[in-house]
């Protein structure tokens, strides 16, 4: 399990209180899978900290409803929404906490239809239940794709995206190639081409420093930080040529 520092062990209490709050009420469970980096993490397939909950909302769920469960689970637990988008679901809450310290998390639902995404139950320890949640093969290849579609979306490139993918490929974790071809339209030998050509022109160690610091213990952001660029690279090289030539 990952070490925590102080300041994040009243996050990680929320952040758990909140998901099981939404795992124990039916309408949010049946209507919502978990995915994501707090997902990841929870299931123990990825090794750093993260601080939202992400879910995906599921064909014919009304997210009217959605929503206005949402909003009993925020007052139930004390939280207050500091933000909110009306076409999707996502909100900016707060918690209490002393003056200077964090005190804020966010949750979305995308209503993105992507067919190819695969989900099942799966066990979360930290909370002790089941939820719905996408399959290790879905997060790894939606991944994949969030690095550039997150820049064509928001000109925003994340670091913990390049550390995600890194994270996945060295733990042996395999894709699932029709979500980069429904998401893509590519090949997934044309999208790793053009994957390696975005990550060469956009990435830069800037970038992996200010999204990574808060989210590693601080011996194994000194130890990956300088190499995740270049050994990202070479991995997703050796996939793209090793596609190629089994063509």
């Amino acid at each position: 399990m990952l070490e925590l520092r102080p300041e994040d062990i009243l996050h990680k209490s929320y952040l758990n209180r909140l998901l099981m709050e939404i795992i124990d009420r039916p309408v949010l469970a049946h209507n919502l899978a978990f995915k994501g980096g707090t997902c990841a993490n929870m299931l123990g397939y990825l090794d750093r900290y993260s601080v939202d909950l992400d879910f995906d909302v599921l064909k014919n769920a009304d997210e009217i409803i959605l929503r206005n469960e949402f909003h009993q689970v925020f007052d139930y637990l004390g939280l207050k929404i500091s933000g909110e988008f009306d076409k999707v679901l996502f909100f900016q809450l707060r918690y209490p906490n002393d003056p200077g310290k964090r005190n804020s998390m966010k949750i979305s639902g995308s209503n993105l239809v992507v067919n190819a995404n695969q989900y099942k139950v799966q066990y979360f320890t930290e909370v002790d239940r089941l939820m719905n949640s996408q399959t290790i093969e879905t997060m790894f290849a939606n991944k994949l794709v969030a690095v550039t579609d997150r820049f064509e979306l928001h000109q925003t490139i994340a670091g913990r995206d390049i550390y995600d993918i890194h994270n996945f490929f060295i733990h042996g974790y395999s894709y699932h190639t029709p979500v980069i071809q429904e998401r893509t339209r590519l090949e997934p030998k044309d999208y790793f081409r053009k994957l390696i050509d975005f990550i060469k022109e956009h990435g830069n160690q800037t970038i992996i420093n200010e999204d990574l610091n808060t989210l590693l213990p601080n011996n194994k952001f000194q130890q990956i930080r300088k190499i995740l660029l270049p050994e990202t690279l070479s991995i997703l090289t050796r996939e793209q040529i090793k596609l190629e030539t089994a063509q």
